[in-house]
């Protein structure tokens, strides 16, 4: 039997380099040659396994092989190096290897963030990948590019791009039939496989982009990188830091006892772990069949990409090497819960012979690994011997080519004392073969696997495995590392949240409440041209007195030399390192059922409010209250100006602020605004945007639970805290950039976007303080915006307060331009708003409107909520969004339809504010007064 393939290529699922061919030469033909220039992280003694190893087959190679691949063993660095240049280059990457590509950069809003069109060259295919994903879709990875030239005037196909088969034929075959058989494949849209261009914008990014990147794909349910290659400098990272964001939830059954739901860090969590892998060529996809043992029934989920998927015929140049990691998550559901408890499946790209060190890792964390392969010859035998003595279960899936069973079948025999195994750890699919039938069996396997005693590893310690073999660690970084330790300096000793808040940020206690609730008082009077009280006066001073009367404890220090000191870089991972280790100490969070895990779902009116969780919003509250003690001393003269401690607090703040953290507006707490330290914080804000001072300020209002922060994170890559009894309950800010080349067209430099967390609490105005407390906050948040997006549960639904501040603020004539976006209705697949849904905002208004409306104008005539908020009815104020989830979580993925409902606001909102529609734009210094006046 002879054996061809085409010219630059090897057998294979995903199509293989051409440099892989010169690495297998390079182990198999030169015995004696240094593998350190290969993969310079292989330790010694793996050097000489290796060594010894390609010894052995290159003695029994052909002489005529020998010969014909003599010539191609030096090239294989300059190969190697130029598929990776010629790659970044084609994406327009090469230009961020110096300099990576930043979080800012992914986030800023340009001509582009208003368009959904397919991109029209190679260039445009990394942004648009981006942004599909920061809007959660899935699909992010079928990013196709339109090309304008005709098909028949496109240049010839590489042959490293075709699908790689291996065809066997015999003397009697025809052997035109199979040869010209190539020219019969498809010519795909885009030149670039998906996995290829993850690849490119991965090893381009800062670290945290990347780990921005992954945070998406793991809501989007993709598998996520864990082993990112590096062809260019022949080392491989593992992605630790990468994947410290994901966060994942699962229905935990004890074996006696009733379940509960649990959150935990992907990385942090101990879970079984199983591996796919291919030897040489196989028959059998290993994403499609990993995509079926994941899926519920008889629905596989597209988790890994596989060939099948649109566009995924491409030829990988630069992926191969790359482990994907992805979990199964019990939901509680008897029907979709493929498994008892969770399982992680991990996928090496390319064959196991190419990319030896990835398969040694995969073999020293996994519980099972599954070998798939067609061909076991004395090669495969040796390079699997030297895994003699390994923990590891092995199994086999083979689907054999013409006469090579019996072949297959001595080596297995070999193979099985060797590796431990039965005969029952081989499974042969061929297409005769069962699919559902063989799913089932692979799915038993697993599952005994995972029943019986095993190593259980997390990530974390999946990265001790990794350094032990050569790989690097991505978190293992200087910067990092230092700022790990100065974060756990203050986090370790947190025991308590609530103790902690009372010992440590004494600032924040009844004294804070007391001064802030006389400045209340104070403020009123003002306004309303009483002579101001010089015993309210008396009392402020008392308090901010007895404030200041505390130095800064030891953990706040310790947080200010975190955010002040250190390189810009130290800083963001410090402040990733706070968050992730209090959020370890915060009490659990109360669960329901699973069938209502991350349900978009309101509180009741009048629910008890759980105990805010301790973040790093309390170490800058305590810096504005120190801040605002002594500005107000300094005020009154109590204070010399010259003996201010804590004048630069203001700017530390701006700084995160431009840096992508939400900093606080409105206290949660008090339910009141520091002043002082908001507008010390704008006045910095202002000096470092001096040149681009146009602002727009953008906010979400609605019920806790009505996923308005989900909205703002999904539409603009931001951060706002998600999920029911988790986020701080005050209002919170983040600074989004516009594009040079976009601000003129949009009028404007900066979007400010304001999420109000839980300050509405839907509170009817019978009820009082409460109900006016409410209607304050909404009337300031509406005051400041130009753009109000109110996201409600139901049309009806919409919180007495908001509709008192519309009221109030119709006197002002600074009414912003409104978009109310109702989620997670039973009948929200339907596209667009029909007059039926509009009905409710045009009916007249309810009784707790009426009660708002005559504490505002007693005697006066009423006007609908719809009156006051859109001059033109006919025009779409009113967005009815599908459901965020599609299936039932853990494992449901984000919604395609929420995903486009949601850029279709997006568009809406930035086409408002670029034709005016909104209140006048405004510059930082006009924000400042308007925050003291509101």
């Amino acid at each position: 039997m002879v054996r061809a393939r085409p010219l630059g290529s090897l057998p294979g699922r995903g199509a293989v380099p051409r440099a892989m061919v010169l690495v297998e030469v390079e182990l198999l033909v030169k015995g004696r040659a240094d593998l350190g220039e290969v993969a310079p992280e292989i330790k010694a003694s793996e050097r000489r396994a290796a060594v010894a190893i390609a010894d052995l087959e290159w003695r029994d190679m052909d002489p005529d092989d020998y010969g014909a691949n003599e010539a191609q063993d030096s090239d294989f660095p300059a190969v190697e190096r130029s598929r990776l240049r010629e790659m970044l280059s084609l994406l327009g990457l090469d230009t961020y290897q110096a300099h990576k590509l930043s979080l800012q950069d992914f986030l800023q809003i340009s001509s582009d963030s208003m368009k959904n069109r397919a991109p029209q060259a190679p260039r445009d295919l990394p942004w648009n990948f981006l942004r599909k994903l920061q809007a959660l879709s899935s699909e992010a990875r079928s990013t196709t590019m339109v090309l304008d030239t005709p098909p028949d005037a496109r240049p010839a196909e590489k042959e490293s791009q075709m699908e790689e088969e291996i065809i066997y034929w015999d003397a009697a075959d025809d052997l035109a039939t199979d040869i010209y058989s190539f020219s019969e494949l498809p010519t795909p849209d885009t030149p670039v496989n998906p996995l290829d261009l993850l690849c490119a914008l991965l090893l381009s990014s800062d670290s945290f982009l990347q780990q921005e990147i992954v945070h998406k794909m793991s809501l989007c349910q993709f598998a996520l990188p864990l082993v990112l290659p590096d062809s260019e400098n022949h080392y491989h990272t593992f992605l630790l830091w990468a994947l410290r964001g994901v966060v994942r939830t699962w229905w935990a059954q004890p074996p006696r006892g009733v379940g509960s739901l649990r959150e935990d860090s992907a990385v942090l969590s101990r879970a079984p772990a199983v591996a796919f892998v291919r030897m040489e060529v196989s028959s059998n996809s290993k994403s499609q069949l990993l995509n079926a043992v994941l899926g519920p029934g008889h629905r596989p989920r597209d988790c890994f990409w596989h060939r099948d998927l649109n566009v995924g015929t491409n030829a990988r140049e630069i992926a191969d090497g790359l482990v994907e990691v992805s979990w199964f998550l019990p939901s509680g559901r008897e029907d979709l819960d493929v498994f008892p408890e969770p399982v992680a499946f991990l996928n090496l790209r390319g064959d196991i012979g190419s990319h030896w060190l990835q398969f040694r890792l995969l073999t020293e964390v996994s519980s099972a690994v599954f070998i798939l392969t067609d061909n076991i010859s004395k090669k495969e035998y040796k390079l699997l011997y030297s895994m003699k003595g390994s923990a590891t279960k092995y199994y086999f899936i083979l689907s054999p080519y013409r006469g090579k069973r019996n072949a297959n079948l001595r080596f297995l025999n070999r193979l099985i004392p060797v590796l431990r195994m039965d005969h029952s750890h081989v499974l042969v699919k061929v297409s005769s073969t069962d699919g559902a039938g063989f799913v089932r069996r692979v799915r038993a396997i697993v599952a005994h696997v995972a029943r019986a005693p095993c190593r259980r590893l997390s990530v974390e310690e999946m990265a001790h495995a990794a350094r032990k073999l050569g790989l690097r660690v991505d978190e293992d970084c200087e910067e990092c590392q230092r700022a790990r330790g100065r974060a756990e300096r203050i986090t370790r000793r947190v025991k308590d949240a609530d103790a902690y808040r009372r010992e440590e940020l004494r600032l924040q206690g009844d004294a804070w409440r007391k001064a802030a609730q006389v400045e209340k008082e104070l403020c009123r009077a003002q306004w309303a041209g009483d002579p101001p009280d010089k015993e309210l006066r008396q009392r402020l001073l008392e308090l901010r007195a007895q404030q200041l009367g505390h130095e800064p404890a030891g953990g706040l220090q310790e947080f200010i030399s975190g955010i002040s000191g250190p390189a810009p870089g130290e800083k963001l991972y410090f402040l990733r390192w706070m968050e992730w280790g209090l959020a370890r100490v915060a009490p659990p969070r109360p669960r329901q059922p699973p069938e209502t895990i991350l349900a978009l779902r309101p509180k009741h009116c009048g629910a008890a409010e759980s105990s805010e969780p301790l973040g790093v919003e309390h170490f800058l509250r305590e810096m504005g209250q120190f801040y605002e003690a002594e500005s107000c001393l300094v005020e009154a003269g109590k204070l010399p100006a010259a003996q201010r401690r804590f004048a630069h607090f203001p700017g530390l703040a701006s700084e995160l602020l431009l840096k992508g953290l939400p900093v606080e507006l409105i206290d949660g707490s008090a339910r009141s605004t520091p002043l002082r330290w908001v507008s010390g914080l704008l006045r910095e804000l202002h000096a470092r945007l001096e040149r681009r001072p146009r602002l727009v300020v953008l906010s979400a209002l609605g019920l806790p639970g009505t996923g308005k922060s989900t909205l703002l994170n999904t539409m603009f890559g931001l951060r706002f805290a998600t999920g029911r009894g988790r986020g701080p309950r005050g209002a919170f800010m983040q600074l989004v950039s516009v594009a040079e080349s976009f601000s003129q067209d949009l009028g404007c430099d900066h979007i400010l976007v304001i999420d109000s967390g839980g300050l509405i609490g839907g509170a009817l105005a019978s009820a009082g303080e409460r109900f006016e407390q409410e209607a304050s906050l909404a009337t300031q948040l509406l005051g400041l915006s130009n753009v109000t997006v109110v996201s409600l549960a139901e049309t009806r639904d919409i919180p007495p307060a908001i509709v008192h501040a519309f009221l109030r603020l119709e006197k002002t004539g600074r009414v912003p331009n409104c978009q109310f976006v109702c989620q997670n209705l039973h009948d929200a697949c339907a596209p667009g708003p029909r007059p039926r849904e509009r009905r409710p905002l045009l009916d007249p208004p309810g009784e707790a409107d009426r009660a708002g409306a005559h504490t505002e104008r007693p005697g006066g005539g009423m006007r609908t909520l719809a009156g006051l908020a859109f001059c033109d009815p006919g025009k779409q104020h009113i967005w009815h969004i599908p459901g965020l989830w599609h299936g039932v979580p853990p494992m449901a993925a984000v919604s395609l339809a929420y995903s486009e409902a949601i850029f279709e606001l997006k568009r809406c909102l930035l086409e408002n504010i670029r034709n005016g529609l909104s209140n006048p734009n405004k510059n930082i210094q006009q924000l400042i007064e308007l925050v003291r006046r509101l």
